[in-house]
């Protein structure tokens, strides 16, 4: 809460109550009105030396020149100038600082914090800082993967939509990704349509056959020269390489036994 109430004490010793008006007309009369007033004046002055002056927490027998005790320091505030009202205190000016640099408040804007002053710089201190920006988060908090963002910076590293709301994912860095940018910098690519191997919309998961240290879509995985559909458990539907080609059995056999005519014409 940002608080700008500073207020200056100065005792002010109020007006005595009691009349000291007479209407005589004889000297003598004039010179009683006068001892009168002295007398009034006196008992004045020792009625409000031992006036009881409630600084909101307790009631402490204090003099005239007494504003009260200071809330920090527990100590009196005994003359005029020296001490101000803030949050409902009392303090000496001198006790009124940042409880986070120790600087002077006197007359300066501040907040607080669980009834403690702050100034402007010790406030952003003790605020939460943006992830991304370092900047002090001073409205709304976004907290996700354990950090604190704020809405506007919560975006995608690539592409920088923002996420607040939406899906994402992030990377071992711990930088943060919308799910198609994920897929696409860190999912792995078809060897044969080059795209990367991701779920369908609406799913969570996918297949991916790997053969020959090669990744492949489910429906990219085909015999290189009949264009079967491999990863069948069907009999002859799997994958059988040869020389570093993807194969169906029957090509393969017709592969080898062309190699082998091969190699026996040459002999």
């Amino acid at each position: 809460m940002y608080e700008s109430i500073y207020e200056p004490i100065n005792a002010v010793r109020p007006p005595s109550e009691l009349s000291s008006t007479y209407s005589m007309s004889s000297r003598s009369q004039s010179i009683t009105t006068r001892e009168h007033e002295t007398e009034v004046d006196s008992l004045t002055d020792l009625l409000l030396n031992s006036m009881y002056v409630n600084d909101g927490k307790k009631s402490l027998n204090c003099n005239a020149s007494s504003l009260g005790y200071c809330t920090k320091c527990n100590k009196k505030v005994m003359e005029d100038g020296l001490g101000c009202r803030a949050m409902g205190n009392i303090y000496h000016i001198k006790c009124f600082t940042c409880t986070h640099c120790g600087g002077q408040l006197e007359g300066k804007p501040f907040y607080h914090i669980d009834n403690k002053p702050y100034c402007e710089e010790g406030y952003f201190q003790t605020l939460k800082k943006c992830s991304v920006c370092q900047l002090p988060i001073l409205d709304i908090i976004l907290r996700a993967t354990g950090c604190s963002y704020h809405p506007n910076c919560f975006r995608c590293i690539v592409c920088s939509t923002l996420l607040d709301g939406i899906p994402f994912t992030i990377d071992a860095a711990n930088q943060i990704y919308c799910i198609d940018d994920f897929h696409n910098k860190f999912a792995p690519k078809c060897s044969v349509c080059k795209f990367p191997i991701i779920p369908e919309v609406g799913q969570d998961e996918t297949l991916r056959f790997v053969a020959l240290d090669r990744s492949f879509h489910v429906q990219c995985y085909r015999c290189e020269d009949c264009d079967t559909l491999l990863g069948s458990e069907a009999e002859g539907k799997g994958c059988y390489p040869l020389d570093d080609h993807v194969l169906c059995k029957s090509c393969n056999a017709k592969r080898v036994q062309a190699l082998t005519s091969t190699m026996m014409t040459e002999f």
